[in-house]
Formats: structure tokens, sequence, C-alpha cells
């Protein structure tokens, strides 16, 4: 098979399937880190010790901080350099409502008539989640929560809404941690997985108000008014949005 040719006429070296650099592998290792709980919010981000850790060299490491600052999820401060982002009750404020603007939305827009491929994606995304409950998978249950509601917007068919959804599904899933943090006591793996199996049931059975429903459920923001305590809103929105939930 010929090369490709370009502008010029010139066969163009084409790389298919590059594979990850050194950078890419220690900013996805750092994500899974902070977004399962591993680093804490607040918590200092050693380069000393991720060295050894990831077995990566300081230039890599430091890349993929930037890279990770640009995602929101790390912050530089002064005299205690790159730290894991803490999430102010007004952050928390924002992501939420705008999930529940974009998941309503996309509801609305998909589950009188959902698209057979589309409703695949979801059912695929549930018995992942299911599986990883089943083998007692805790520490994949906020990348299963990701996916499923990721696949729950895509019924829509709207590649807009999908891709705003996208821009906050990092800082999404810290939000996810904090919850799943939040009710480890009063909802096991399982349950959570059911809770969704349910929703599942409602989108398949074209219900648009049941499956609202099932998104407003108070669990999913139980652990806002925890959070609260240790970060009392700073701004008007945020404590507005916090006496609604506490009534």
């Amino acid at each position: 098979m010929n090369a490709p040719v370009n502008a010029r006429g010139r066969r163009a070296n084409v790389m298919i399937g590059d594979p990850p650099s050194m950078t890419d592998l220690a900013a996805e290792a750092l994500r899974g880190m902070i977004l399962r709980g591993e680093l804490a919010q607040g918590e200092r981000v050693v380069e000393n010790q991720l060295t050894g850790t990831l077995g990566v060299s300081r230039p890599p490491l430091r890349e993929a901080l930037r890279i990770l600052q640009q995602e929101g999820l790390i912050e530089q401060l002064p005299r205690r350099g790159a730290v894991v982002r803490v999430l102010s009750l007004h952050d928390v404020y924002e992501i939420v409502t705008l999930r529940t603007t974009l998941e309503t939305m996309a509801v609305r827009l998909a589950v009188p008539g959902t698209d057979p491929a589309r409703l695949a994606r979801l059912r695929e995304a549930l018995e992942i989640w299911e599986a990883n409950a089943a083998a007692g998978r805790e520490d994949l249950s906020t990348e299963d929560s990701a996916r499923f509601h990721l696949a729950l917007v895509g019924l829509a068919g709207h590649s807009r809404l999908e891709e705003a959804y996208r821009a906050i599904g990092l800082q999404l899933r810290m939000c996810m941690q904090l919850n799943r943090n939040a009710r480890a006591g009063h909802e096991s793996l399982t349950d959570r997985a059911a809770r969704h199996r349910r929703m599942f049931e409602r989108v398949e059975s074209a219900d648009v108000e049941a499956v609202l429903a099932e998104l407003s459920d108070p669990a999913s923001l139980s652990f806002v008014l925890t959070y609260a305590q240790d970060h009392p809103p700073t701004t008007a929105q945020s404590q507005a949005w916090l006496a609604s939930l506490s009534q």
C-alpha cells in the first residue's frame, strides 16, 4: 500500500497508534489516584515520592502536573507547591447544578423514543457496574458511575450536549467520590448498582418523569450537607442552594 502524500507531493510519515508518552502515563496515574481518593483534596503532591511511585523522572511528572492543573484537579499554592484542588461549596454547587441541567435535558430529548444502539451503550455501562459490584470492586465504583451517567446523557444523540457533560467529567467524579465516602455506611456497592438498575428500567419503559425522579434521588446529594460542615458556603448562590437541600 502506498503511503499518503502530503500537500507538497511527498510521502507522509504516518504514525498510527503511537504509544502513550511518559507524561501521558504519569498524568493518567495521578488522575486515577485523585479520582479514587488516594490523593485527598488539599494533599500536597510530593514530587520526590511520586517519581519513585510512578517510575518516572521529574520532567514528565512536572508536565503531567501541568496537565492536571489545566483540568482543574491540581492547583499551585505559594509556599506549598502542587496540591490536590479543594472544591469549595460553590464549586460543588456549580458542578452539581450543571450536571442536573444537562442530564435532565438529555432525558427529555431522548427517552420518549430512545435509539436502540444508544440504549445498548447504557445497558453495557450498567452491566459493567453490576459485574464490578458483584466482585466487590469498590475502587471502580466512581468510574462505573461516571460511565453510566455519560451513557445516559449520550441517549440524546446530541454531540454538543455530551461534550458539555464531558467538560465537567473529572470534577464531577470528584463529587461522586465525595458522595461515595459520605454514604459508605448507609448504602452498599450493590445497593448503588441496584439504584441505577431502576433508573435503566425507567428509561426502558420510556417514562420520562420516572427517570427524572430517579435522578433527583436525595441519595445522590447526601454528601453536600456533610461537606458543608467543613466547607461552609461563601456565596449567596451556594448558601441558598444549601438551604434548599436542607429542607
